[in-house]
């Protein structure tokens, strides 16, 4: 499905007439999960590109504001629970602007610094209480729980792969990451902690983390999955130590990035149209295995 500018302008008309008068824009490169807008300079309306996605809607409603005092940079802030239409059949969000950069290798001027930051972020959001905090399930595609989920899926697709990556040794990687033990602590994570999620300031520092739709709480491993696609070899051991992670939880955090570079991979090889999507998480593979 898609959004247009027209029919947001008119769930705002219908459910907030206090912001009619503001103009909308789309939000360029506003992502797959939802249609995002502009309205004015300080909010957005964020629409569930599909009725999966619109799960997290609630979610995100009820815990964002509970989670935002409690962690050192901004979250986003719920300001209006929209709700389906006969123009839009799902329930939608309008949350403040958060200025910002998403953040990549290129751009993040001090390393060291933005896995610091990264790791205290987590640290922090870990420390919130988890009760009845949201467990992993189809809201967030099974974030938080066990690798195992993956498995099948992830021996399909090293076997589709054969002779484009080393799979003997994707294999180790994958098994060690399935054998590592959890505590079974239940504690908070975001889910989604990648570049596209992450904003930087005009410096280049964390200034951001946008999109929880993904959040709950079980095992924090998969948040780890950053170490290897966004942050360098300096900035990796210190995110660790400022996480404490110990090598369980580690080689549970590269599974997670293993199980996802390879699905893209699975998805893009010898695709033309997404070459440069399959080399970066070729890159990551080959980081992964090779570390």
């Amino acid at each position: 499905m898609s959004v247009e500018t027209a029919q947001v302008r008119q769930l705002i008309k219908s459910q907030f007439p206090r912001w009619t008068d503001l103009p909308i824009r789309p939000v360029t490169k506003g992502g797959w999960d939802n249609w995002t807008f502009h309205l004015g300079d300080a909010l957005l309306a964020r629409l569930p590109s599909a009725a999966e996605y619109a799960k997290a809607v609630e979610k995100e409603h009820r815990w964002l504001p509970i989670l935002a005092p409690q962690l050192p940079f901004p979250i986003p802030t719920p300001l209006g629970h929209g709700a389906p239409s006969p123009d839009y059949p799902h329930p939608w969000s309008i949350y403040q602007w958060l200025h910002g950069e998403t953040a990549t290798p290129d751009r993040i001027t001090d390393p060291v610094r933005f896995a610091t930051d990264l790791a205290t972020f987590l640290s922090a959001l870990q420390a919130v209480d988890p009760s009845k905090g949201p467990q992993p399930g189809v809201h967030n595609w099974f974030r938080g729980g066990t690798l195992r989920t993956f498995d099948a899926s992830t021996q399909d697709a090293l076997r589709d792969l054969e002779g484009r990556i080393d799979v003997e040794r994707a294999r180790d990687v994958w098994t060690d990451a399935l054998s590592a033990p959890w505590d079974g602590v239940d504690r908070w994570f975001h889910g989604d902690i990648g570049g596209s999620n992450l904003l930087l300031d005009d410096a280049g520092q964390l200034s951001a983390v946008i999109d929880f739709g993904t959040c709950g709480v079980g095992d924090p491993a998969c948040d780890l999955a950053v170490a290897w696609t966004l942050l360098t070899a300096d900035g990796r051991r210190t995110f660790r130590e400022r996480l404490g992670a110990d090598d369980a939880t580690w080689a549970r955090g590269r599974g997670w990035a293993l199980w996802k570079a390879i699905a893209i991979c699975r998805s893009t090889v010898d695709d033309p149209a997404h070459l440069g999507e399959f080399e970066d998480a070729n890159r990551v593979v080959n980081l992964l295995l090779n570390e």
